[in-house]
């Protein structure tokens, strides 16, 4: 399990902001290891990949589109946050709360789904699985997204050292 951490980890670390298309490509990256990542750790019997993935690729479907709307609020909020109104900031906020609502109510109705297909304590663990991805990626997303009022910052080389230098 360390190593599924690791891994994800590192996935979703690799990437600079450079523009907005970043968030695309997180979700890009992450889409085709996801599949890969759930495999090793949830080590399907041949019975329950047989039931498991086609269930997995309809939630993922509806889950992708919930991320549509995660990228849509980005971008609004990414052409609002330095000179964004009272109003428009709660705006903002009551969208990405009605978005996490959402997200958990599909969570919800597929855990129910996947306990039927396969043991419910494995729809659970499975669930696990997706929270740690989903964590992992908000992490990622969250560092690179600028708090109100602030500029961005621009990625820059460490200075290197001069050689002949004491330290």
């Amino acid at each position: 399990m360390k190593k599924f951490i690791i891994a994800i980890f590192i996935i979703a670390s690799s990437f600079t902001f450079a523009q907005e298309s970043y968030f695309e490509l997180l979700r890009q990256d992450m889409g085709t290891k996801k599949v890969a990542l759930i495999t090793e750790v949830m080590q399907f019997t041949d019975q329950e990949s047989e039931v498991f993935w086609p269930l997995y690729r309809e939630f993922d479907f509806e889950k992708s589109k919930l991320g549509d709307e995660t990228l849509k609020l980005i971008k609004n909020y990414a052409a609002n946050y330095e000179n964004i109104t009272d109003e428009k900031a709660v705006e903002l906020m009551n969208t990405n709360f009605d978005i996490q609502k959402k997200k958990l109510d599909l969570k919800r109705n597929y855990l129910k789904k996947f306990g039927k297909v396969i043991a419910p304590a494995r729809a659970v663990k499975f669930m696990q699985v997706m929270n740690q991805i989903e964590m992992i990626i908000d992490i990622q997303i969250a560092s690179q997204l600028p708090l109100i009022g602030e500029p961005i910052e621009p990625v820059t080389e460490p200075a290197s050292e001069e050689k002949g230098s004491d330290l």
